[in-house]
């Protein structure tokens, strides 16, 4: 005797579990990128704003030896790479919108282009950085940003070059790919958080010498470009409702993380550096 599964409570199951994925996904993009906003609003507000107040030495607040006036150069680099990593952080979500990318293509092309060119500026200024000056890490440090300038710029190249040849499922994989760099940035910042929180720092060292210093030069974007290649993947074949549920609570864990460091930070070094920045052009 063969059991046959009721199909309507089957079908309404599947359909509970797609509009679960849905939401998470709606809210750990929302949450993703309001972090993102107010990480940009940082760089921009301090970074600049020091920079505009004639007080670009404060930069080494945020990381000893960015700011070295015997480097001109390599200060310009650093600042195009703030810049342009800004961008990033506020047009990437935009470009998965997907009722935008429908109504109204040209502007998905055109903020996809400042995105590619954006991306590979902030690659390239990276690398000319690490060239002129090197990191405050030393040689480990110096090829694991390093590999991450490589990376940035060839998806960028690779997306770009896609596009314009109108092969829309490689150039959506390679913007994936891209995406998941470009927020590289911003986890560091806020793995770096959670670590603190969690385990207080253990395995970080002065000079970013620790051996936990030595493994998020390279984590805090080579398990991205994984979860990329797996988003890749999924999107070719159909998603089953135990993924669908397991996915999903993933997701919410994630947002939940994410809302949380955002919070810490911004009360600690992002809200009172903003703030300082904002201040320091009104004089």
């Amino acid at each position: 005797m063969s059991v046959v599964p009721d199909a309507p409570h089957a079908m309404a199951g599947h359909g509970a579990a797609h509009a679960a994925s849905r939401l998470s996904t709606g809210l750990l993009l929302a949450t993703s990128w309001i972090s993102g906003v107010v990480f940009a609003a940082y760089i921009v507000a301090f970074f600049g704003g020091t920079l505009l107040a004639g007080a670009g030495q404060r930069w080494n607040e945020s990381l000893p030896g960015l700011h070295d006036p015997a480097s001109p150069l390599a200060i310009i680099a650093i600042g195009v790479h703030f810049l342009t990593g800004a961008v990033l952080l506020l047009l990437g979500p935009v470009q998965f919108i997907g009722r935008l990318r429908q109504r109204v293509p040209a502007l998905h092309r055109g903020l996809g282009r400042l995105y590619v060119a954006s991306a590979a500026l902030a690659g390239v200024g990276g690398l000319f950085f690490i060239v002129a000056k090197g990191t405050v890490g030393g040689p480990v440090m110096d090829i694991g940003f390093g590999l991450y300038g490589v990376l940035m710029v060839l998806c960028a190249g690779m997306a770009f070059q896609h596009a314009r040849a109108r092969r829309i499922a490689q150039h959506r994989a390679w913007a994936i790919r891209l995406f998941a760099l470009t927020v590289g940035s911003w986890l560091y910042r806020m793995e770096y958080g959670a670590w603190f929180l969690v385990a207080g720092g253990m395995g970080t060292g002065r000079g970013f010498t620790g051996w936990f210093d030595a493994v998020m030069v390279f984590f805090f974007y080579l398990p991205n470009l994984l979860i990329a290649e797996q988003i890749i993947r999924s999107q070719r074949s159909p998603h089953s409702t135990l993924s669908r549920v397991g996915s999903s609570a993933l997701m919410l864990v994630a947002s939940g993380f994410i809302a949380v460091v955002t919070w810490l930070f911004i009360n600690g070094a992002w809200g009172r550096r903003l703030v300082s920045g904002l201040m320091a052009t009104s004089f």
